[in-house]
């Protein structure tokens, strides 16, 4: 595979991003609960959000937080959303968007990121596994809390 670059979600790139495709099954774990809950008080100027790019064409997009002052320590440093590319699932693309935001919060100096999932035979939790979250405890709403340290 070419290599993947990173670039700010911008203007010329958002409608790509917004029109990634999904395996059949995937769209059901798109937003765990929790985050559609917690959407209401997100801070816009706390916001990350990048895609990645494989030669010109957008194959994923992340949107991570980074809000040390949150109350709620698993949205302190997070993922919010991850969504890769049906075609390219499984090519390291969203690794890569996850060390991206991992090298980040690390620079920001937080110690840890943390992800909220769904569970479900088709969600993304044997990825968040295999890339080193762990799971370290669970929503009001019954969603994951998985946990990478830095």
């Amino acid at each position: 595979m070419a290599e993947l670059r990173l670039e700010d979600l911008s203007a010329s790139n958002i409608v790509a991003a917004n029109s990634l495709s999904l395996k059949p099954g995937q769209e059901q774990f798109i937003a765990p609960v929790t985050y559609s809950a917690e959407s209401s008080v997100v801070n816009p100027a706390t916001a990350w959000q990048r895609v990645a790019l494989l030669e010109d064409r957008v194959v994923g997009f992340i949107h991570g937080n980074f809000d040390p002052e949150n109350e709620h320590e698993e949205f302190r440093a997070c993922i919010w959303r991850i969504n890769v590319d049906a075609e390219v699932q499984g090519k390291g693309v969203g690794r890569f968007l996850a060390t991206a935001l991992a090298e980040e919060a690390k620079r920001r100096g937080f110690d840890r990121i943390t992800v909220l999932w769904e569970p479900g035979e088709e969600g993304p939790e044997a990825f968040f596994h295999r890339i080193g979250f762990t799971d370290v405890g669970e929503t009001a709403y019954g969603d994951v809390i998985g946990a990478l340290e830095l």
